[in-house]
This record gives structure tokens, C-alpha cells and sequence, in this order.
């Protein structure tokens, strides 16, 4: 699986390069984003693919110094029992 960046999205792709998921997000100001949709497809589910999706948006928040609301369900999930999202999430 391979992960690309577009204009605020993260595209989860497969071997076959075919999308397979996605984390969008929308700028809430200069330093803050909110992350609003996480989607894997039901095939790929189950493999971490999401909480991959999810770090590659707080590896590069962290880069631009931006905090993160994550409003998406599955989002907030991560936020909530990974510890180390701290650093980046607006609460």
C-alpha cells in the first residue's frame, strides 16, 4: 500500500494502484485543520490502513505547525488512544 498526498487529502492506494482509501481534511485558519472523512475500502479494512491514513495528517501538521481538530469518527478515535497525538490536537 502506498500513501499520496493531493490538496487537502491523503490517497490510500494498492499494489495495483488502484484508490483504496482516503483521510480529507479542510484549513480552519492558518494553524489549524480539521480532519472531516476517513474511508477505507471494506476489503482493505481491518489492516491498519486507516491509522495509517490518519498519521501521514499528523506527520505533516507537525511539520507545518498546525494543530488538528479531528472531527471524523475514526479520527477522533486515534486521537483519543494514541498519546503521542497529543502534541497536535486542538482540543
Amino acid at each position: 500500500m502506498e500513501i499520496k498526498e493531493e490538496k487537502n487529502r491523503f490517497v490510500l492506494y494498492n499494489e495495483q494502484k488502484q484508490e483504496i482509501g482516503e483521510i480529507t481534511f479542510s484549513l480552519a485558519g492558518e494553524e489549524l485543520i480539521i480532519i472531516d472523512h476517513t474511508y477505507v475500502d471494506d476489503a482493505y479494512r481491518g489492516q491498519g490502513a486507516a491509522a495509517k491514513l490518519v498519521l501521514a495528517v499528523v506527520e505533516k501538521m507537525r511539520l507545518e505547525h498546525k494543530e488538528i481538530i479531528p472531527l471524523c469518527p475514526f479520527a477522533k478515535k486515534e486521537f483519543e488512544q494514541k498519546k503521542e497525538y497529543q502534541d497536535v490536537w486542538h482540543h
